[in-house]
């Protein structure tokens, strides 16, 4: 199989040393993320700082490394997460999510509607972070199940499974950008695999689940979401943007459904055609002006900064809004992801301190004298992370960081699968130590059991379901 090795020879003594203080500075992350309650990034630079100094790499080459790492990564993806977050807050404040809601929503059939809500999610979910995502639908949920007959879970699993999906499946979100990023594989790639792993894994963990979940969860919706009193209401735009705590001051139309999902759509159009061209056009010593072209605008920065300027117009002048409330809107969306950002800096610092100290390399001798496919292996870490740490971002960041070494004699297509792999493994079993878990329980007004029940089983089907998905297609491609 393809990636199973990696580097050979014999291990010794310094190898056992590096894995040690590997695992000992992990561990250090953990304990100060979640007893100390520490921020993740003062955690992931203090665990960096003992990586470089505890594993003989000199004090001279411990900053050097963490800053290389961070410059890198933010190189590549903190102006991503940042366009992404811009992008979201014009779909939000014009109404286009809402659009999107009424349309989808508007014309299922009753027997449809989780489906309904499942492809809802996925659009919504593209550009937008899980929790503004979920703040959002949280009250058309609670409305659709009180008008549709059906059971809370019934309808909620299918939207939370859409949402949780993209976010470790589909940049721009962070973890995908950051595992991607480690392993250097190609953006386009990674994102027509990662559509193409993510509709079934919605499906089964959503819509399908469901109706497990509905069954051990027998519950009703609740009667107030986000703050806003929903019973008897008549869901309107105006109640749902109160509760995602939407600012629509100064919109006086909403864009049209074709025109929401045209500028959704349309950087992921444009980096999914940079792909298709690289493979059609092979020629990259005298390449022809379309591939030119096509490799210009498919670049990620360049297609989400288009498509942010698409937006101005689509989600911004041509509903209302004015020049200053714009560049107002650009300035909040920003805010709310620099914690985000930081901890992906901070990530990457420790990503280039593990390797720069040669934990890779003893990674990759261990693996292959274990024999242990890197898929696997990159899966197993991101699992194991993401249940000590809680957080999906540093899941990925620390897993592809430990195995980018192994990717170096890896195809595209495999480099690509690798990130994804990383992706799935950090959704696994989501619970008391994640702030996703008590976002889902306050918000539905489940119990804890409860939770465990609904949430927590769903995000470890979609972990799993994913990571089936992505290995079958390293063992076809």
């Amino acid at each position: 199989m393809a990636g199973s090795t990696a580097r050979s020879g014999d291990w010794t003594g310094h190898d056992t040393r590096l894995l040690t203080v590997a695992v000992i500075a992990i561990a250090l992350i953990v304990v100060l993320i979640v007893w100390a309650k520490l921020h993740p990034f003062l955690s992931l630079v203090l665990g960096s700082a003992l990586v470089g100094i505890a594993s003989g790499a000199g004090l001279s080459n411990v900053v050097t490394n963490f800053e290389s790492g961070v410059g890198s990564t933010l190189q590549e993806v903190g102006l991503l997460i940042a366009l992404g977050a811009m992008l979201g807050k014009l779909l939000a404040d014009s109404g286009g999510a809402n659009r999107v809601i009424d349309t989808v929503i508007g014309r299922a059939r009753p027997g449809v509607v989780p489906w309904a809500m499942a492809l809802v999610a996925v659009i919504i979910g593209l550009p937008m972070f899980f929790e503004i995502g979920l703040v959002l639908l949280l009250p058309v949920i609670v409305l659709v199940t009180q008008r549709s007959g059906h059971r809370l879970m019934r309808i909620a699993i299918p939207g939370l499974a859409g949402l949780s999906a993209l976010h470790g499946l589909i940049p721009p979100h962070p973890g995908p950008l950051l595992a991607i990023s480690a392993v250097h594989a190609d953006l386009g790639v990674t994102l027509a695999l990662g559509i193409l792993v993510a509709l079934p894994t919605v499906a089964i963990g959503g819509p399908l689940f469901s109706l497990l979940a509905a069954r051990w969860v027998p519950v009703g919706a609740p009667q107030r979401a986000g703050g806003i009193e929903l019973s008897g209401g008549d869901g309107n735009t105006a109640d749902r943007d109160a509760a995602a705590g939407i600012e629509a001051e100064g919109r006086r139309r909403t864009p049209s459904f074709a025109v929401t999902v045209g500028t959704i759509l349309f950087p992921v159009v444009l980096m999914l055609g940079k792909a298709l061209v690289d493979i059609i056009v092979t020629d990259t010593k005298n390449p022809p002006e379309v591939r030119v072209v096509f490799d210009f605008i498919g670049e990620p920065l360049v297609a989400l900064t288009l498509a942010v300027l698409v937006a101005l117009g689509t989600f911004g002048y041509a509903v209302g809004f004015t020049g200053s409330q714009l560049s107002k809107k650009i300035g909040d969306s920003v805010g709310p992801v620099a914690a985000v950002i930081l901890i992906v800096g901070a990530g990457g610092g420790f990503k280039q301190s593990l390797i720069g100290a040669g934990v890779g390399d003893s990674v990759a001798k261990w693996a292959n004298g274990a024999h242990i496919s890197v898929l696997v292996l990159g899966y197993l870490i991101a699992v194991a992370l993401r249940l000590a740490t809680g957080s999906a971002t540093v899941a990925t960041v620390t897993a592809a960081g430990i195995v980018a070494p192994l990717a170096g004699d890896l195809s595209t297509t495999h480099a690509a699968l690798l990130a994804l792999a990383i992706g799935t493994g950090s959704l696994f079993l989501s619970h008391v130590n994640d702030a996703g878990f008590w976002l889902v329980k306050e918000l539905f007004g489940l119990t804890v059991g409860q939770t465990f029940k609904t949430w927590s089983a769903m995000e470890t089907l979609v972990s799993l379901v994913g990571f089936g998905f992505v290995s079958l297609l390293w063992a076809l491609l």
